[in-house]
């Protein structure tokens, strides 16, 4: 595929985070782009103010016509469209060039040094780590997020087209498009066992993407992964490690170590060691780059996170309320070990939409024994996706199988309420689904509440 060749994108759910970073990057390149999405969001209102023409009703007579010109269109389509859409049928029924959107980034990265974030959790932090500290050096560098960056208010990062760096992301096997020079693997725990069935599947596709490393080109993977690679972690005898860590006025403060020497003095400002592990990564991947480490330490303390990783909404010295992306049991437990690392004493309220049947299924007893921990917890019901009902999987079977008598399952139309009822001094709002539409009205009621 000759990008340069392409004259107009169009998107079919361009509203997705890694899919709005594509368009953007279109966009950036001087391609006509428009598309379709199920729904308005603020990222389809951004989208919108670059000139992007966005139609919301799935017709294919809104679609402009320079976009139903074979020769000059690609289309780009999302795995959570259903193949039997309107929009996507008429265009493959007219043999126009369409692409999952894994296969696009798979075509923009091919032609670059590609710096490549696999794993089932952290990637989006990692990744937006990364992009920062090679742009903060000056790198030419493109950055494609999972999520909206706080130092740029954007999920993509744009200084140049040399680099690229991207999220492998491991649904729909979507990574195995990829060709990186330079890739990572973070976890390899359960998920998406939809696609994969079970766990072992899920293990292998992770082995099959380390095969599409490029020759010469280097795997750095988590202590204690059973994988081949430089290796990184807390505290231990890894190639790359934070060593030393004391918490410093809400930051950490640790020694880099690498498989030179060791450098003192980094600073995070993030809490959670999943975070300082996610910093370890993107630290360890920019040196194999060739950055330089003084000039890391700069990038690593200006760092100042994703939204909806642990974004502090509300934060004083009675009350605080946070919100996280978390939907796996993996990083509600991660939310949860950073929330008593800062808030040692202070109650907790969790507030959790579950995101899809099937994830909820199947891991059911270990949110329930996450969830346990929190001192109170709210439920709101399941949030589909691209998901039909499962009979006998609710929100209401998942709280029944909670250990703690402090729970409930409420509406969403009565959140504002019931966590004003709660007398819990730090408040959290997890979940990947529409409850992040929720933060605005909550962070305003409550400050008001405040």
């Amino acid at each position: 595929m000759n990008l340069s060749n392409i004259h107009n994108v169009y998107f079919i759910g361009i509203g997705g985070i890694g899919m709005s970073a594509i368009a953007r990057y279109f966009v950036a390149n001087g391609k006509q782009v428009a598309g379709y999405d199920r729904t308005e969001t603020a990222l389809t209102k951004t989208l919108q103010q670059l000139g992007i023409e966005i139609h919301f009703n799935e017709d294919v007579s809104a679609i402009d016509s320079k976009y139903k010109n074979q020769e000059q269109t690609v289309v780009v389509y999302t795995p959570a469209v259903p193949r039997t859409h309107s929009e996507l049928m008429f265009f493959n029924d007219n043999d126009f060039k369409v692409y999952k959107r894994s296969e696009i980034l798979g075509a923009i990265t091919q032609q670059t040094y590609c710096l490549a974030v696999a794993g089932t959790h952290g990637k989006t932090t990692t990744t937006s780590m990364l992009g920062h500290l090679l742009n903060y050096c000056g790198a030419p560098v493109t950055a494609f997020l999972g999520g909206i960056s706080e130092n740029y208010n954007s999920n993509l990062i744009l200084n140049g087209t040399e680099i690229t760096v991207v999220e492998a992301d491991e649904f729909d096997r979507s990574f195995l498009t990829l060709s990186p020079d330079l890739a990572c693997i973070t976890s390899m725990d359960a998920d998406h066992l939809d696609i994969y069935g079970d766990a072992s599947e899920l293990k292998k596709s992770f082995k099959d993407f380390t095969n599409c490393i490029k020759p010469n080109g280097k795997l750095l993977v988590k202590n204690g992964l059973p994988l081949n690679g430089l290796t990184y972690g807390i505290e231990d005898s890894s190639d790359y490690a934070a060593q030393n860590v004391k918490i410093n006025t809400g930051s950490y403060v640790f020694d880099f170590k690498t498989p030179l020497q060791t450098y003192k003095d980094f600073r995070l400002s993030l809490p959670g060691r999943h975070n300082l592990s996610n910093a370890i990564i993107a630290l360890a991947m920019a040196v194999e780059y060739g950055c330089p480490l003084d000039q890391l330490a700069k990038g690593l303390a200006s760092y100042k996170g994703v939204k909806r990783r642990f974004t502090y909404q509300i934060k004083t010295d009675r009350f605080v309320f946070i919100d996280d992306y978390a939907h796996h049991p993996e990083e509600i437990n991660a939310v949860y070990d950073a929330v008593r690392e800062m808030y040692p004493s202070k109650e907790v309220l969790a507030v959790f939409q579950p995101h899809l049947f099937s994830r909820t299924k199947d891991f059911a007893d270990e949110f329930a024994q996450s969830l346990s921990k929190f001192d109170e917890i709210i439920l709101l019901d399941i949030y589909p996706a691209r998901e039909v009902p499962v009979e006998g999987i609710s929100s209401n079977w998942l709280l029944s199988k909670i250990k703690n008598p402090n729970k409930r399952l409420i509406q969403k139309s009565e959140l504002i309420s019931e966590i004003k009822n709660s007398n819990a001094q730090i408040v959290l709002t997890i979940g990947a689904g529409d409850i992040g539409e929720e933060v605005e009205r909550i962070k305003e009621a409550l400050s008001i509440a405040n």
